[in-house]
């Protein structure tokens, strides 16, 4: 499947939480309770995408994947119970990632983190990082299918994520 990644544009709110909405009911049905009703929300996506921080896979048609692609650092990373394989560089860190229905099972979320580095490194920034819970497998097999490193836990108001870091 031919894709384009780039900035979300306004206008894609709907389609954003409806892919949104699908990924969280994979989740229940997956046994993840990492997103719930509040988050994300609509109030993120809007937020993202006036920040430019809203990322999209398109397939031509339609938007076939999302992602927050942030480069002003995550706070809570600061507190990592463990170790990061970096410390004092600039990151990239990829929030709220998530495949339409009809587009899971084709790489698609695979795709969008490697463009995600490609995006970073053409910025300088050579370090990327995600957290995600534990109850949320799929994510874990897809970062260590990408060499994502382990390096610890860090902690959310709403509970303990898995933290991660590559090289890129």
């Amino acid at each position: 499947m031919e894709t384009i990644f780039r900035e979300a544009a306004r206008g894609e709110e709907g389609r954003v939480m409806d892919i949104m909405d699908q990924a969280r009911r994979q989740m229940r049905g997956l046994g993840s309770i990492q997103w719930d009703e509040t988050y994300p929300a609509l109030e993120h996506i809007v937020e993202d995408i006036q920040r430019c921080i809203g990322y999209v896979l398109h397939d031509g048609r339609t938007v076939i994947a999302y992602g927050a692609v942030v480069f002003t650092g995550e706070p809570v990373y600061g507190n990592i119970k463990g170790k990061w394989l970096t410390t004092g560089v600039p990151y990239v860190v990829l929030h709220r990632l998530a495949v339409a229905d009809e587009a899971k099972r084709q790489g698609m979320a695979t795709r969008f983190m490697q463009e995600v580095a490609v995006l970073a490194r053409g910025k300088g920034v050579h370090s990327f990082r995600v957290d995600t819970s534990y109850d949320n497998v799929y994510m874990q097999k897809t970062f260590a299918a990408l060499g994502f490193s382990f390096c610890g836990e860090v902690y959310y108001t709403k509970g303990v994520r898995i933290a991660y870091e590559k090289l890129i």
